[in-house]
């Protein structure tokens, strides 16, 4: 068997035991046979977008943050929907990638896993369009009320959303090994 495909996941929220990295460290499991997932955690120590910084000599957390990426074979991003967008610190992590396009042409797997999560999801789509990020209708998920579908030791307990993340696992696979 050839070399498993390698997905660096975020979770767009900096709690540090989320709904969101429960739902992570659920795929991590059920994908164990697929692909393996690194978790990216630096997510806090990303530090506001500022194009002056944005350079050859951009900061190292940002360096380290843009080869993880790089090496990756696809993302997995995990959301919630705050105030009916997009976390801050998820969007500004993003922003950091624009000019030195890490997302463009990879495959990026998308689950907005909140309350709602319409709106959050919708324009957090717009913007891995508009970076040419390689996302298809079968590799992106909204899980409403989330929390109440996984437990704290990341066992997902709706039957439907299990269902539609492992639908969305062996798609996300499949749009690795296509590119």
């Amino acid at each position: 068997m050839h070399n498993k495909k390698k997905v660096v996941a975020i979770s767009g929220s900096t709690r540090t035991s989320s709904t969101n990295m429960n739902y992570i460290k659920a795929i991590q499991e059920f994908a164990a046979d697929v692909f393996t997932v690194t978790i990216f955690d630096g997510l806090m120590n990303i530090p506001p977008f500022n194009p002056d910084d944005d350079t050859e000599n951009a900061p190292a957390v940002i360096k380290d943050f843009r080869n993880q990426l790089k090496e990756a074979d696809g993302i997995l991003i995990c959301t919630p929907e705050y105030a009916m967008g997009v976390p801050g610190s998820l969007k500004n992590a993003i922003d950091w990638t624009v000019s030195s396009m890490e997302f463009s042409k990879k495959p990026v797997a998308l689950i907005t896993a909140s309350l709602s999560g319409q709106k959050g999801h919708a324009s957090l789509m717009e913007t891995l369009i508009v970076i040419e990020s390689i996302i298809t209708e079968d590799t992106q998920l909204i899980i409403p009320f989330a929390k109440t579908k996984i437990t704290a030791d990341n066992k997902v307990t709706d039957d439907a959303a299990l269902s539609q993340i492992k639908k969305m696992i062996a798609a996300f696979s499949s749009l690795m090994n296509e590119q």
